[in-house]
């Protein structure tokens, strides 16, 4: 009897064409980059005054100063923010009002707002990430977004911070209002998966904190960390590498956690190792 052994000692069986196709289901097709704290500094300079100004509107006392706030990060949405600080903190609120519709203007009045300080150009993108985006698009990759913020937020901190047509340069914009379930919960990285009918092996997420990188390995993606103040201290165990910011040449990013293999910003080259590795 013929000795098949030797026929099997390779997934591939040597074979040119399926070695072809192992590569092309496992290329890095998309980046997929979550907005609020990973693009921007959104959260300190934009959400936190939004609210402010919209508590001050609604002539409440309240006020989420910069710690408060990074304790208030722990939960993921704005009214679901808001809900958590009337359960947890139990300001003074008139027991005959009615939540849902009290949460539900205070978050529009504070989106208001938010819109203003975008409109303004205080939000700047953080280190990196214009310059990323570019290559990305120069080289073919595609583009996509998977947040929990709402999407006019995400469309209008595009169009004035990154450029007037940014919207166009991503396939797919997954925003918090669209799926069932928030991040840590990894729905808005299904949402965009199907919807690019990738698998997660074609994909690397950037994200900023535990609760997206979570969101992110719970559906197989590769994530890369770039940490800021509200985030730093947190953990990022499976994240294939954690810099404070994506850096730029004249810039370089401070590596947390990872092997760069000698560089000092994230450009694609580092990307598509990463992935690979």
């Amino acid at each position: 009897m013929e000795d098949i052994s030797q026929q099997v000692n390779s997934p591939t069986n040597n074979d040119p064409e399926m070695e072809d196709s192992l590569v092309a289901t496992t290329k890095l097709q998309a980046l997929i980059f979550d907005v609020d704290g990973t693009m921007a500094d959104t959260e300190r300079d934009g959400h936190r005054v939004a609210f402010n100004r919209a508590f001050a509107e609604a002539g409440l006392d309240w006020h989420w100063s910069d710690s408060l706030y990074g304790e208030l990060l722990v939960v993921s949405g704005g009214k679901e923010r808001i809900r958590y600080y009337l359960n947890q903190y139990s300001p003074n609120l008139d027991s005959s009002i009615d939540q849902d519709q009290f949460v539900a203007e205070l978050h529009a009045a504070k989106n208001r707002y938010y819109q203003e300080l975008l409109a303004e150009g205080s939000i700047p993108l953080r280190p990196g990430v214009k310059r990323l985006l570019q290559e990305a698009r120069a080289e073919g990759i595609r583009l996509a977004i998977a947040t929990t913020s709402a999407l006019p937020n995400v469309n209008t901190l595009l169009e004035t911070a990154l450029a007037t047509d940014a919207t166009s340069w991503f396939d797919v914009i997954g925003a918090g209002d669209m799926v069932p379930e928030k991040k840590p919960a990894p729905d808005v990285y299904h949402y965009v998966l199907e919807a690019m009918d990738l698998g997660p092996q074609n994909c690397l997420a950037v994200e900023d904190s535990h609760h997206g990188l979570i969101a992110a390995a719970q559906t197989g993606i590769k994530t890369v960390v770039t940490v800021n103040e509200y985030t730093c201290n947190q953990d990022f165990a499976e994240a294939a590498l954690v810099v404070n910011h994506l850096g730029e040449p004249d810039q370089p990013f401070t590596v947390l956690a990872g092997n760069t293999q000698g560089m000092n910003y994230l450009d694609m080259a580092l990307l598509h190792r990463l992935h690979k590795n």
